[in-house]
């Protein structure tokens, strides 16, 4: 059997060396090409951009009509080429023209929630000193387009068009950018000039609002206080012999003098509260995309309240940590929350990957749908020390609200989301 070291000196030695230099020339070649064709297609792409795939129908008909033509002498493959042809050349025309807009887009308001009216405005202006022709003004709205038919404008005239954004669904709606358009009315060629930045419109989830003290689920405003013993804090442990290097302001003098040796204080740690909050976005962990929202607006209830409480807090799902300086903050990340696949291994995986790198938590709360066994949010449970107070949220859209424990995990059923305020007044009674 012939080894692949034997197959290579099979060759004759001129033969691999020829093979060798083809394979430099080739690299030269292209080392040489390359930039050559990439600043002809620089040059190319512009022109060729404003062909419409109708117009690259149009010219492949001509062409083979003519091909056709040529070849076999086919006078009625001559008359349809020519007639492509000098169809595509007189279209051309209508891209030539200068234009000179200023364009401003505003959405009043920028945040809305889920349903509420939201509308847009769009402002041209004619900033150069020359007329105007008519004009079609193209502004993409989320998944749409919304076309506005300008008039003639003389210099400096400007024209309002309005526009509404469809709110329906909790989202991030893009408003352009604008682009006024040049064509035929064939639709074989299309030259688009760009004249604004787009403007997002933030549609917030549905939320309740809870009560102020965040219902029971931080009941540790001032500081909770942990098993760690350390030398200076508030909560009072026990006392200690002195050993150099100790702040001598902990000295227990009275107890120092009692029997002849210096004493000093020990405390307890205490903490600040610090809430993470898990939200699953797997899309098999819910039943339907009305539960996913659900889920989404259960967080953000809660979340929105904690932050107006002036605690602490981390939010995490599969796509990352959210923004929570700020209410209106954290709500705009909700908006860019979608469900995805099975990006960890496992729902415990997911909240181990996303929390690591968080301060250790004080108050954990796992949001998951309908799907999300209890087993998973135990998982998730495990991970988290025995002075962690941990709530689990168990989204089921239409379930009847319901309040219970499992082996330390607060676990609350959440059916529709004016439950809510109430399944977390039971939590802190």
């Amino acid at each position: 059997m012939t080894s692949t070291a034997d197959r290579a000196t099979a060759f004759p030695a001129p033969l691999r060396a020829a093979g060798l230099k083809a394979v430099r020339a080739l690299r030269v070649g292209r080392a040489v090409v390359s930039p050559a064709v990439a600043a002809v297609w620089r040059l190319v792409r512009p022109v060729l951009s404003v062909i419409t795939p109708v117009g690259w129908l149009v010219l492949l008909v001509a062409a083979t009509s003519l091909t056709l033509s040529l070849v076999f002498g086919w006078q009625e493959f001559t008359y349809l080429g020519t007639l492509m042809l000098a169809a595509f050349i007189v279209c051309s025309a209508f891209l030539f023209g200068r234009a000179s807009f200023g364009v401003i887009i505003e959405l009043n308001p920028r945040r809305v929630v889920v349903g509420d009216r939201a509308m847009g405005r769009m402002l041209i202006t004619n900033t150069g000193t020359r007329n105007l022709q008519p004009t079609r003004m193209e502004l993409p709205v989320g998944a749409g387009i919304a076309e506005f038919q300008l008039p003639a404008m003389t210099p400096r005239q400007e024209v309002e068009e309005l526009f509404a954004v469809p709110t329906s669904k909790r989202a991030v709606i893009v408003a352009g950018p604008a682009e006024s358009v040049r064509g035929d009315q064939l639709g074989l060629l299309r030259r688009a000039l760009t004249w604004a930045d787009a403007v997002d419109l933030f549609v917030h989830p549905k939320t309740v609002k809870l009560a102020p003290s965040a219902a029971g689920l931080v009941r540790d405003l001032e500081g909770q206080v942990s098993k760690k013993i350390t030398n200076n804090d508030i909560a009072f442990h026990a006392l200690r012999p002195y050993v150099p290097g100790d702040d001598r302001r902990y000295v227990h003098w009275r107890t120092s003098a009692r029997i002849g040796q210096l004493m000093v204080r020990q405390f307890e740690e205490t903490r600040r509260s610090q809430v993470t909050m898990i939200h699953n976005s797997r899309s098999d962990l819910y039943a339907s995309d009305e539960e996913f929202e659900l889920a989404i607006s259960v967080t953000a209830s809660i979340a929105a309240q904690i932050i107006r409480n002036g605690t602490q807090m981390n939010i995490v799902s599969e796509s990352g940590v959210w923004k929570t300086p700020t209410v209106v903050s954290m709500l705009d990340s909700s908006c860019r929350i979608d469900p995805v696949g099975k990006v960890f291994p496992s729902v415990r995986e997911f909240a181990r990957e996303r929390t690591k790198r968080l301060p250790n938590p004080s108050v954990v709360i796992i949001v998951g749908g309908s799907k999300m066994t209890t087993a998973e949010f135990r998982s998730v449970q495990s991970l988290f020390g025995s002075d962690t107070n941990q709530v689990a949220f168990h989204v089921d859209l239409g379930a009847q609200p319901r309040l219970g424990a499992v082996a330390g995990l607060t676990l609350m059923t959440v059916g529709d989301l004016k439950d809510l305020p109430s399944l977390v007044r039971g939590l802190s009674s």
